[in-house]
Protein backbone atom coordinates (compact mmCIF):
# COMPACT_ATOMS: atom_id res chain seq x y z
CA UNK A 1 0.00 0.00 0.00
CA UNK A 2 1.17 3.66 -0.60
CA UNK A 3 2.57 5.77 1.86
CA UNK A 4 0.53 9.36 2.13
CA UNK A 5 3.30 11.76 1.81
CA UNK A 6 1.35 14.61 1.99
CA UNK A 7 -1.84 15.86 3.54
CA UNK A 8 -4.44 14.05 1.66
CA UNK A 9 -7.35 16.21 2.27
CA UNK A 10 -5.81 19.38 0.78
CA UNK A 11 -4.23 17.64 -1.72
CA UNK A 12 -7.37 15.95 -3.05
CA UNK A 13 -9.80 19.54 -2.06
CA UNK A 14 -6.94 21.28 -4.52
CA UNK A 15 -7.13 18.83 -7.43
CA UNK A 16 -11.03 18.99 -7.09
CA UNK A 17 -11.13 22.74 -7.71
CA UNK A 18 -8.68 22.29 -10.73
CA UNK A 19 -5.33 23.88 -8.70
CA UNK A 20 -1.90 22.34 -8.54
CA UNK A 21 -2.63 20.13 -5.72
CA UNK A 22 1.07 20.86 -3.82
CA UNK A 23 0.53 25.04 -4.00
CA UNK A 24 -3.57 25.39 -4.16
CA UNK A 25 -2.60 28.39 -6.53
CA UNK A 26 -2.18 27.32 -10.17
CA UNK A 27 -3.91 25.88 -12.84
CA UNK A 28 -4.37 22.04 -13.00
CA UNK A 29 -5.41 22.30 -16.58
CA UNK A 30 -4.80 24.21 -19.25
CA UNK A 31 -7.69 22.74 -21.43
CA UNK A 32 -10.27 20.78 -20.66
CA UNK A 33 -8.83 17.50 -19.40
CA UNK A 34 -4.99 18.34 -20.76
CA UNK A 35 -3.01 18.91 -17.64
CA UNK A 36 -0.80 22.36 -17.28
CA UNK A 37 3.10 20.49 -17.66
CA UNK A 38 4.05 22.69 -14.41
CA UNK A 39 2.31 24.79 -11.89
CA UNK A 40 2.59 28.45 -13.08
CA UNK A 41 2.40 29.73 -9.11
CA UNK A 42 5.22 26.62 -7.46
CA UNK A 43 6.22 25.59 -10.59
CA UNK A 44 5.81 21.49 -9.36
CA UNK A 45 6.30 19.30 -12.60
CA UNK A 46 2.37 17.94 -12.68
CA UNK A 47 2.90 16.23 -15.65
CA UNK A 48 4.40 13.62 -13.57
CA UNK A 49 1.02 11.79 -12.02
CA UNK A 50 -0.51 9.08 -13.70
CA UNK A 51 -4.37 10.04 -14.58
CA UNK A 52 -4.92 7.65 -17.29
CA UNK A 53 -8.41 5.57 -17.35
CA UNK A 54 -9.23 5.47 -13.39
CA UNK A 55 -11.10 8.99 -13.21
CA UNK A 56 -12.96 7.74 -16.41
CA UNK A 57 -13.76 4.18 -14.79
CA UNK A 58 -14.55 6.58 -11.60
CA UNK A 59 -16.26 8.94 -13.25
CA UNK A 60 -19.29 5.98 -14.66
CA UNK A 61 -19.17 4.17 -11.68
CA UNK A 62 -20.28 7.43 -9.76
CA UNK A 63 -22.58 8.75 -12.38
CA UNK A 64 -23.65 5.48 -13.23
CA UNK A 65 -24.81 4.46 -9.13
CA UNK A 66 -25.59 7.68 -7.89
CA UNK A 67 -27.39 9.22 -10.94
CA UNK A 68 -28.94 6.30 -12.94
CA UNK A 69 -29.65 3.95 -10.28
CA UNK A 70 -32.33 6.01 -8.24
CA UNK A 71 -33.79 7.74 -11.28
CA UNK A 72 -35.33 4.11 -11.70
CA UNK A 73 -37.17 4.30 -8.45
CA UNK A 74 -38.90 7.42 -9.41
CA UNK A 75 -42.12 6.31 -11.62
CA UNK A 76 -41.94 9.08 -14.09
CA UNK A 77 -39.40 8.14 -15.51
CA UNK A 78 -40.16 4.27 -16.84
CA UNK A 79 -44.05 5.35 -17.52
CA UNK A 80 -43.43 8.59 -19.29
CA UNK A 81 -43.17 7.94 -23.21
CA UNK A 82 -39.40 6.82 -24.24
CA UNK A 83 -39.43 9.60 -27.15
CA UNK A 84 -39.52 12.43 -24.36
CA UNK A 85 -37.59 10.81 -21.55
CA UNK A 86 -34.96 8.93 -23.40
CA UNK A 87 -33.25 11.85 -24.64
CA UNK A 88 -34.01 14.08 -21.51
CA UNK A 89 -32.12 11.40 -19.58
CA UNK A 90 -29.06 10.70 -21.82
CA UNK A 91 -28.66 14.55 -22.45
CA UNK A 92 -28.76 15.02 -18.79
CA UNK A 93 -26.50 11.95 -18.27
CA UNK A 94 -24.21 13.58 -20.68
CA UNK A 95 -23.74 16.83 -19.61
CA UNK A 96 -23.43 16.01 -15.84
CA UNK A 97 -20.56 13.42 -16.60
CA UNK A 98 -18.65 16.05 -19.02
CA UNK A 99 -19.44 18.57 -15.84
CA UNK A 100 -17.48 15.61 -13.48
CA UNK A 101 -14.79 14.01 -14.98
CA UNK A 102 -12.69 17.17 -15.38
CA UNK A 103 -13.17 17.63 -10.83
CA UNK A 104 -12.99 13.94 -10.69
CA UNK A 105 -9.51 13.96 -12.42
CA UNK A 106 -8.13 16.86 -10.66
CA UNK A 107 -9.25 14.49 -7.39
CA UNK A 108 -7.60 11.74 -8.75
CA UNK A 109 -4.28 14.16 -9.57
CA UNK A 110 -4.11 15.24 -5.85
CA UNK A 111 -4.52 11.62 -4.45
CA UNK A 112 -1.57 10.93 -6.42
CA UNK A 113 -0.12 13.92 -5.67
CA UNK A 114 -0.74 12.99 -1.69
CA UNK A 115 0.40 9.27 -2.52
CA UNK A 116 3.93 10.29 -4.22
CA UNK A 117 2.86 8.20 -6.72
CA UNK A 118 4.74 9.35 -10.24
CA UNK A 119 4.74 7.50 -13.81
CA UNK A 120 7.04 4.93 -14.84
CA UNK A 121 8.74 7.73 -16.79
CA UNK A 122 9.55 9.80 -14.07
CA UNK A 123 10.78 7.03 -11.54
CA UNK A 124 13.25 5.88 -14.08
CA UNK A 125 14.20 9.29 -14.55
CA UNK A 126 14.71 9.59 -10.29
CA UNK A 127 16.49 6.26 -10.65
CA UNK A 128 18.94 7.67 -13.03
CA UNK A 129 19.89 10.95 -11.47
CA UNK A 130 20.25 9.07 -8.01
CA UNK A 131 23.41 6.99 -9.73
Amino acid sequence: MAEIRYPLGPSVSRGLKHRCPACGQGKLFRKYLKVTPRCEACDHDLARYPADDGPAYLTILLVGHLIVGPLFFFPIVWESPAVYSVPILLGSLGVITLLALPRIKGGWIGLMYALGVTDREARLHTADAAD
